[in-house]
């Protein structure tokens, strides 16, 4: 199967790359680097030669449509998001013109289907303690400006399968971590782990987030290609982990005495956060199965590799 993936030369993307090519597709990986590198890729260029292609574009170039015509991919995968150093505004505009644009290429050129990674916590409305964890029935209602635009890009796609018989399965994606993943919370907190300097976290360490692996996020994303169509589905653990567990978490991986310190959180920042993954279970035949002390262990390592 021909396959291409946006953003496919950052930290998800590269991860999935491998997968689809040790499955023996033909990937293209569309990517303008501006929040990646082709470091990430080494390895999947290396072993699969004449089953990868890279292409330094971003989504929004017309290039894209042209690109899509010429490699005829039958399952398109949208994880492409902007890079550092826009505005909120600039960002959500770029994600869904980007989605916008995909779509219509993925049409023309006669795709089966568009898988698309959306980010859970800027989906979905606040959640009681006894909507936790949170369901794909659970009202969406965005309250930063990138949520508006992950909400758009879930109606364009129910659009585009309604109106243009275009498939697409929507998957909301907890806190993916892991190896090759710079920024975020959890890379900070890696970080500093192995460099035995203070664990920042924000607020008073009480937040809870759900934390996927990203070898168990990017299972659910090859599933996605063949499974789970017109549907909205969580990957995500089912379990709420706060900053302070997560610091000790990733402090006891690195077999490190370290301190933390607490830091201002951001106002939009939720108390409490986490996935109900039974649908997918159900429709992909996918769970999670990565223990957070396993992921960290990995991800500690990879930072210590890096020389961090």
């Amino acid at each position: 199967m021909r396959v291409l993936v946006t953003g496919g030369a950052g930290f998800l993307g590269s991860h999935l790359v491998e997968r689809l090519l040790a499955e023996g597709h033909t990937v293209d990986v569309v990517d303008d680097l501006s929040a990646a590198t082709l470091a990430n890729l080494a390895d999947a260029r290396a072993g699969a030669a004449g089953r990868v292609s890279f292409h330094q574009l971003d989504v929004r170039d017309r290039a894209l449509g042209e690109l899509v015509r010429r490699r005829q991919p039958e399952v398109v995968y949208h994880l492409a998001r902007p890079g550092r150093g826009v505005t909120l505004a600039e960002a959500a505009g770029a994600v869904l013109v980007g989605a916008l644009g995909l779509l219509g290429a993925a049409r023309a050129c006669g795709a089966a289907k568009v898988v698309v990674a959306l980010r859970a916590a800027e989906l979905y409305a606040e959640a009681s303690d006894k909507q936790l964890p949170v369901r794909e029935s659970h009202p969406l209602s965005p309250r930063t400006t990138a949520g508006i635009a992950e909400r758009a890009v879930l109606d364009a796609l129910r659009l585009w399968r309604e109106r243009y018989d275009l498939e697409h399965t929507a998957l909301a994606m907890g806190e993916v971590y892991g190896p090759r993943r710079d920024g975020g919370p959890v890379a900070r907190i890696a970080a500093a782990a192995v460099a035995g300097e203070a664990l920042e976290v924000a607020g008073d360490g009480r937040c809870t987030d759900d934390y996927v692996y990203v070898d168990d996020a990017v299972d659910a994303l090859a599933r996605a290609a063949v499974k789970g169509s017109g549907l909205l589905l969580n990957v995500g653990t089912g379990v709420e982990t706060s900053l302070a567990a997560l610091a000790g978490l990733f402090a006891a991986a690195a077999g490190a005495q370290v301190s933390t310190a607490t830091v201002p959180g951001r106002p939009e920042t939720r108390r409490r956060f986490a996935l109900d993954p039974q649908r997918a279970g159900l429709h992909l035949g996918w769970e999670p199965w990565t223990a957070l002390a396993d992921g960290a262990a990995a991800t500690v390592g990879w930072w210590r590799a890096r020389g961090a």
